[in-house]
Order: C-alpha cells, then structure tokens, then sequence
C-alpha cells in the first residue's frame, strides 16, 4: 500500500477537555485514531509539523502513514477542527486503512482547458465551479490524488455531470452511486453590471425629492433647474419682506396702557 506522509504521534491516555487543553498548551494536537475493527486510540501531534503537513493538498486525499514508536499504521484524514480565529488546529480525526477494505474519501479535482474552452475563447463566456472537490470510495490501492475535469470542449450555456466525468478504473462516485448527477462546472455569460441611477431618474422613481422650485425633469445646471431655482429663491425673500411690514403694522397700531393721573382718588 503506498503511503504519501509520515505523521509522527504519541499515544494518549487522558480524556476530556481539560486534558486537551493542556495538550494545546504544550503545542499539541489532540487526535483520535479510529476504524479498522479495532478499538479508538487516543494519539497527540506535533502542532507546528501538523500545519506544514495541511497546507500541502494531497495531505487530504492520500493514505498517510502514522506512526508511534516503532508501530505503523495506514489511516486517512477524516476531519479537521480549527480554531475560529487563529491559524490552530485543535482536533484531527484518523480512520485506519486496510487494504482490502473500501475507504470513503474526498480527493479534489483539477480543471483544465479553461482558458481555451469554446464557450470562453469564442463567445465570451466564463467558467462557473460547482464544485471542487468530490466524494468518492475504492480500494486504497486505486485512490486516485485527484479526478482531472476537462472543460475545454464545452461552449456558451453548456455544463458537465458527474456522470461526464472521465473515472479512473476502480473508483466510484459516491453521489452517483445514490442517483443524485450533480452538475460540476459550467460556462455562462457574465452579469452585467446595473448603472447607477441618474439624478433625473432617481426624482421620477421617488428616490429622491425634487427640491423645492424645481422644474420636473430638468437636470442638475439645466437653464431650466437654475430660473426656477432663482425663481422660488426670489419669492421666499418676498415671503420674508411681506412677513417683517405685517409685524411693524403689529407694533404701530400697539396701544401704550393707561397710566393713572397722580393724586386723584
């Protein structure tokens, strides 16, 4: 069986949260090793080794070989815990491999001929993904790295199935196997981008208020916007003008109160 990485561990004993926690604490990943028709194991990795080995894309796709001490054994990557905002890992999951058992496994898949796909190069097109990677289950001798997609023959509002997709002998597309023919990747026309709304036609949908004075439909600097915009200008200062003589006409026309004559009774 060919194993593509060695992952160092320790065996563990202790359970429970707070024995994780001082795991983390010492720069280790607790881990479960699990399948196999033999008990869970409770393994311990090396944090900083861990994220070197889960940047690289294979790490999730092949059989890794883990070893304690000088025992090994074949397992595949089965999930992941991150931290929610820092660069941590803080569980993994390991399922053993034997090799005359099927694995269940999610391998990623490779596009090609994008660039020069009919519906791209000719009609102006663009590759929309559906999907990236993909579940399959085969025999750990037939686990392929990677399923390659080739959308170079595919024009303008034509898509690929899985059931289009080339299968390397062995191998079997979980989806599929359940009647579900899912779509993979497709080729459309871009969205065009909506123009943003003139201030003319904002004022005719009522996203904005004419201002007071202005001639519907005239645009902002138009002959039209600007005399009536002097023209409600003048008569608010007409308003104004008309408002101050009523108030002096108030005040005129004000009687002083009585004043009583002194000394009289």
């Amino acid at each position: 069986m060919k194993t593509s990485f060695e992952l160092g561990a320790e065996f563990r004993d202790d359970e429970g949260k707070g024995a994780s926690r001082r795991l983390r604490r010492l720069g280790k990943v607790p881990a479960i090793l699990y399948g196999g028709h033999r008990d869970p194991r409770g393994l311990s990795l090396d944090h900083q080794k861990l994220l070197q080995l889960l940047d690289d894309e294979r790490f999730y796709s092949t059989i890794l070989s883990v070893k304690v001490g000088d025992q090994t054994q074949a397992a595949i990557l089965k999930d992941v815990q991150r931290h929610p905002a820092r660069n941590s890992v803080l569980h993994i999951d390991l399922q053993r491999v034997v090799e005359s058992e099927k694995i269940r496994i999610r391998i990623p898949m490779h596009f090609k001929g994008e660039s020069i796909a009919i519906g791209v190069k000719d009609q102006g097109g663009i590759v929309s993904h559906q999907k990236t990677d993909i579940d399959i289950s085969c025999l750990p001798q037939d686990l392929p790295e990677f399923i390659e997609v080739d959308v170079s023959g595919l024009a303008l509002n034509q898509s690929l199935h899985l059931s289009d997709l080339k299968i390397p002998a062995g191998v079997e597309l979980v989806e599929l196997a359940h009647g579900r023919d899912s779509t993979v990747v497709s080729v459309h026309m871009p969205r065009a981008e909506e123009p943003e709304p003139t201030a003319v036609a904002a004022v005719a949908e009522g996203v904005v208020a004419p201002a007071e004075g202005a001639v519907p439909g005239a645009a902002p600097g138009a002959p039209g916007a600007v005399a009536a915009g002097a023209e409600g200008a003048k008569k608010d200062e007409v308003k104004k003008d008309e408002g101050k003589k009523d108030e002096g006409k108030k005040v005129e026309g004000k009687k002083e109160p009585s004043k009583k004559e002194g000394g009289k009774k």
